[in-house]
């Protein structure tokens, strides 16, 4: 029996050493062997162990990129290594940026930032020599770096309850880990730009989630990441066909939450820059889309009181529209009338500005649907006490495209402006406005002296009018107050007789 068992110990550590061995030589035995079929079955294990940590490892990267035996040292510059294993070394430089440094304080990784910084700057050039061949490892390495080192949540700001004025900006906020990012944006831009990259193929990994959370970043307190911002959404746009209208819809959602809910944002102006090319693109006859997104986006972003922030940017998107249709223009102008500022002076120079470029667009017969309610605003403006606002109402009379319109329907506009001429001359304190007053009325008379004269008849007989009413109405509380006084006298005598008679009864 004991013969038995040791006889049978060699035979069991052969079969560990062929265990250990199962790397180099166990697939290779011969099948003739004892332990043939054990072998096989122990290469067949480890295999398919292999195959569930590499399926597993391709959920977050490629094959090329976990497989580590493939990649070239990343400290190692691009001139060492020969040809054959630049994208080696291209991958595995991509994979060692991915790590995050600490820089709000100056003095901890000093070299690691240093040696990635350098990293970096090799990536930029490697890629815009054109030497990089955007594989689908390459694309997930490039986009996995961005996410990693871009996309980030902003700390909260401690703003106050009351929105910012009509122009003011605050005080920019500049990222301390700037020196990094400017160069992976950089990176970035430069791998859209090339035209080796295949947009079907990048658009597996530069998806819907990579462009939200691309869009997410306009709201960033640093205005120089902003501003590189822009011209990679303009670069996405441009190059993914596939995704514009998914990006349409999310530029909109986010003007949506500006201006219905938060009315805080600091990228509106530079989204609406990048939309004003955007904009200047579209084919005609203009899509019920775009349409919406002029009615439903763009006229809205008039309402918020930081419009002074964005307002050149958005005058020009809206008037890109108005040009490509310009039938349009009476749906932006109502959109004015309706979002017209009553409290804030300086808004109201905005929309006079955007005003007058669209009434230059502007066809007769549009111009014809909108004038009544238009030139009732305008007489507001005439006889605005803010200066600045009389001033500019009164210089939309100067350009000739806009006084054609009003002189083809002068009958309908001149009765409605004369009488704010007329209070002007009266009332109005400022002395340029009082000169300006008297120089439009010197144009409408010249326009037509004989409807000038009947409107100056008007006003005047509606002036006596309203002076007769004002004395009647004065006369009235004179009667009024007499009346009170001789009942209070009344009421007062009633009450010392009753007084007095209880003094004798008592």
């Amino acid at each position: 029996m004991l013969k038995q068992i040791l006889a049978k110990l060699p035979r069991k550590s052969l079969k560990s050493d062929s265990l250990t061995s199962v790397g180099s030589d166990s697939c290779n035995t011969s099948p003739n062997s004892d332990n043939g079929i054990q072998f096989t079955n122990t290469c067949s294990v480890i295999s398919s162990r292999l195959n569930v940590v590499k399926r597993k490892s391709w959920a977050i990267f490629p094959a090329s990129i976990i497989a580590g035996g493939d990649l070239v040292e990343p400290h190692v510059p691009f001139k060492d290594v020969p040809n054959a294993d630049k994208q080696s070394l291209f991958v595995s430089k991509l994979n060692l940026c991915c790590l995050v440094y600490d820089f709000s304080d100056p003095g901890k990784n000093t070299k690691e930032k240093d040696l990635k910084h350098q990293i970096l700057l090799e990536l930029g050039d490697f890629v815009a020599s054109g030497s990089a061949k955007f594989t689908e490892s390459a694309i997930a390495a490039i986009c996995k770096m961005c996410a990693v080192n871009l996309f980030r949540d902003f700390p909260p700001r401690y703003h106050s309850h009351v929105p910012r004025g009509e122009s003011e900006e605050e005080e920019p906020l500049f990222d301390p880990a700037w020196s990094h990012l400017q160069l992976v944006y950089d990176l970035l831009l430069r791998v859209l730009n090339q035209n080796s990259l295949d947009a079907k193929l990048a658009k597996k990994y530069i998806d819907h989630s990579f462009i939200i959370r691309i869009l997410d970043l306009f709201d960033s307190e640093d205005p120089r990441e902003r501003d590189c911002l822009k011209s990679i959404l303009h670069r996405l746009y441009g190059k993914f066909m596939m995704h514009r209208p998914f990006i349409r819809k999310a530029v909109s959602n986010i003007f949506y939450r500006f201006v219905f809910e938060t009315e805080r944002h600091n990228g509106i102006a530079e989204l609406l820059e990048v939309f004003g090319s955007v904009i200047s693109g579209f084919a005609l006859p203009l899509k019920e889309e775009h349409k919406v997104f002029l009615s439903r986006a763009l006229i809205p972003l008039h309402k918020p009181k930081s419009l002074g922030v964005y307002h050149q940017q958005l005058a020009y998107c809206v008037v890109q529209f108005v040009e490509k249709e310009q039938k349009l223009a009476v749906m932006v102008i109502q959109g004015l009338l309706k979002y017209w500022p009553v409290t804030s002076s300086q808004k109201e120079l905005m929309f006079l500005s955007e005003l007058e470029e669209l009434l230059e667009m502007i066809s007769m017969v549009d111009f014809e649907k909108i004038m009544v309610p238009l030139f009732r605003r305008m007489s507001c403006c005439l006889n605005s006490s803010h200066f600045q606002v009389a001033e500019r109402a009164h210089f939309l009379w100067n350009n000739d495209h806009v006084l054609n319109l009003i002189a083809h329907n002068r009958h309908v506009i001149m009765p409605m402006t004369f009488s704010a001429l007329e209070w002007n001359s009266r009332n109005h304190w400022n002395k340029t406005v009082l000169n300006l007053t008297q120089n439009l009325r010197k144009v409408l008379s010249e326009m037509d002296q004989e409807l000038a004269l009947a409107c100056q008849n008007k006003v005047e007989e509606e002036n006596s009018k309203s002076s007769l009413a004002a004395e009647k109405r004065k006369m009235t509380w004179e009667r009024l107050e007499t009346a009170a006084s001789c009942q209070s006298i009344v009421s007062s005598i009633s009450g010392v007789r009753e007084s007095a008679s209880c003094v004798v009864s008592y």
